[in-house]
């Protein structure tokens, strides 16, 4: 990693720490442990198989966007994706997305910034699930929590405005080139083709939000994925005995993946005890129990994708190396063909 990605990487094992900090805050830790000792195992893992199923409704979702790039399997996404929920799991600087942009870049021909812009649709769409599943609750289930409004408020103005400038830039791509072309006359030759190049890969990248049937299938798989993975929740809070519902369980997924915006180490550690345990207190639980539920959760989620990520990474004859290379390779690659573009 360069100096920068090794400060950011420290300043996101710091705020973990923070969190962490916080979300302990006026506990005793032999609380937490109290609230684990009668915890079903079965249950957790029932409720790993069932993340599993949510996986397979993030790899159609991806399938969707690529479509009109190149047809690739669900099967060969399936393991692109959890090699990158892997990386994300276990390395800083959610290294795992640039991990399976390379991967589907070596494997299946995608140029990386058409794979990468797949990629930031994805998150895009994630944002607006998330939002949605804060605000319905909220009708159902008022709740003043202060963090719960902030995080949503900051949400909302991320990826309503990203949703638009994307939905824009797919369904006006010849608005679009027109404006790139305009900007780019007032900057060097050099200068100006490269961000030509940048652009017209980022319009054939958004080209799965031009078809309709693409667009729909994301959205139904975005919101599929997501259902499914707070049903894993559900599951783990009636491992507790947690007096919740689905709805509140609904919330709990959109605030701690909202909060996925703060910086910090991989996986999200402290941050995601942090927020998912204030929901709950939020509507009553205890402070043990909700963040004994929390760390329980967060394994669940976290275990299956890195296991199963770990294992596809080594049966396709790649080491974890690879993982910290992938940046390094995917530039040397995007110049090189930034330099052939211009001989």
């Amino acid at each position: 990693m360069t100096r920068r990605q090794q400060l950011l990487a420290a300043l996101g094992v710091i705020i973990s720490a923070i969190f962490l900090w916080f979300a302990f805050s006026g506990l005793q830790p032999q609380a937490v442990i109290a609230s684990l000792q009668n915890v079903n195992p079965l249950g957790l893992v029932i409720g790993m198989a069932v993340y599993t199923l949510a996986m397979v409704a993030i790899t159609w979702r991806w399938q969707f966007l690529l479509r009109s790039l190149t047809p690739v399997s669900v099967r060969d996404l399936y393991q692109l994706v959890a090699i990158g929920y892997m990386g994300n799991n276990v390395y800083p600087l959610r290294a795992g997305e640039i991990l399976r942009i390379y991967l589907l870049r070596r494997d299946h021909g995608v140029a990386y910034l058409r794979g990468t812009t797949t990629v930031l649709v994805e998150r895009v769409f994630d944002g607006i699930v998330m939002l949605t599943f804060i605000l319905l609750p909220l009708t159902f289930i008022p709740n003043t929590s202060p963090e719960i409004r902030n995080v949503a408020t900051l949400g909302a103005v991320i990826f309503v405005s990203a949703l638009i400038v994307f939905l824009v830039l797919a369904l006006r791509p010849t608005l679009t080139r027109q404006l790139i072309t305009f900007v780019t006359r007032l900057l060097p030759s050099g200068l100006g083709h490269r961000i030509q190049d940048l652009g017209e890969e980022v319009i054939t990248g958004l080209g799965g939000l031009r078809s309709t049937r693409d667009l729909i299938g994301t959205i139904f798989a975005s919101y599929l994925s997501w259902m499914i993975e707070a049903g894993v929740y559900w599951i783990v809070a009636g491992v507790f005995g947690l007096p919740v519902g689905y709805a509140m369980m609904l919330m709990v997924v959109g605030v701690v993946n909202l909060a996925g915006l703060v910086p910090a180490s991989p996986g999200q550690l402290g941050v995601f005890e942090f927020f998912a345990s204030r929901v709950l207190m939020g509507f009553g639980i205890a402070q043990s129990q909700a963040l004994a539920f929390a760390f329980v959760v967060h394994v669940v989620i976290w275990l299956p994708p890195t296991l199963l990520g770990g294992f596809f990474l080594i049966r396709r004859g790649l080491g974890f190396g690879t993982i910290t290379r992938a940046q390094r390779l995917k530039d040397q690659e995007i110049n090189d063909q930034d330099d052939q573009q211009h001989l």
